[in-house]
């Protein structure tokens, strides 16, 4: 079956996913080794996993020569599956963000604009695709105070591009889970933080957003170690994958052990949270504590 795009949600790194499956299915189907492709193709036996996973762009050159490895000769499947290796090499919006945009980030909006489900835990701050522009410009301010305010600027556009995923006729499902101690911090002074909470409390009232908070009386719980993200995409031939921030660079995690202990982690934190139907009460209580006017 050759993978077929799909809808508006589709971008470059889930098409590159598609076709790595659809390769490896091939290649598995006939019995031939990773290096044997390899050999193939001129390249080395990392090169064909890295293409199967979809971590690398494809020449269509190689891709014509390993469906005929692959013993691929309907004319209708090779045309399909060479412009989805066309397809696969265009350029993401946020192409146009890439003199302030870091290459292991570029990976994560490609994911994040593909998924069904996006499944975070934040401790630090409230979730990107949550933040106001006022509030994620102070954020921005924090790791980049001796940017120019054009580049302040593009920072805080990209943000705010990344949110219109959450506008498109069929968003993604959002299940945020965030700490209480990211409400509490004051990030851009009392104003900016009002606005952050009604921009909060509005979100809470969308079909497509779910938001827990979990309090500080809840004690220690299951994610202890940090902020993490989890996405879930459409397509059955796509593995979930954690996604784990750090200060320069990622980590993109798919292997089963771990997808399975992030996952066990995520659904103890929505156990241990307040349920969701109480968030806007509980941000309406936190809001009058910490900004009473």
């Amino acid at each position: 079956m050759v993978p077929t795009e799909g809808g508006p949600a589709t971008g470059p790194t889930v098409l590159r996913m598609l076709l790595g499956a659809q390769l490896r299915r091939l290649r598995e189907a006939v019995g031939v080794t990773r290096e044997g492709a390899g050999w193939e193709i001129r390249a080395s036996e990392s090169k064909i996993s890295r293409m199967e996973l979809g971590r690398v762009g494809f020449k269509e050159r190689d891709v014509a020569d390993l469906l005929s490895l692959y013993g691929v000769t309907d004319i209708e499947e090779r045309e399909a599956l060479l412009k989805l290796a066309q397809d696969a090499n265009s350029p993401g919006w946020w192409h146009r963000y890439g003199d302030v945009l870091p290459s292991w980030f570029q990976s994560y909006l490609g994911l994040e604009a593909a998924a069904a489900l996006i499944r975070s835990y934040e401790v630090q701050f409230v979730p990107g695709l949550l933040q106001t522009p006022e509030y994620a410009r102070a954020v921005v301010l924090l790791g980049h105070r001796g940017a120019g305010a054009d580049e302040i600027g593009r920072r805080v556009g990209l943000r705010m591009q990344r949110q219109e995923l959450l506008r498109r006729p069929q968003p993604p499902q959002l299940w945020a889970v965030v700490d209480e101690a990211a409400l509490r911090r004051p990030i851009g002074g009392p104003e900016v933080m009002r606005g952050q909470f009604a921009a909060l409390i509005e979100a809470t009232r969308s079909p497509h957003v779910r938001l827990q908070i979990i309090p500080f009386d809840a004690g220690g719980h299951a994610a202890a170690g940090g902020a993490f993200t989890i996405l879930r995409f459409g397509d059955q031939d796509l593995p979930d994958i954690v996604y784990i921030e750090q200060l320069t660079s990622a980590i993109y995690l798919d292997k089963r052990e771990d997808l399975d202990y992030y996952a066990a982690a995520m659904e103890r934190l929505c156990v241990e949270a307040e349920p969701p139907e109480r968030t806007p009460e509980l941000l309406a209580r936190l809001r009058d504590e910490i900004l009473p006017r």
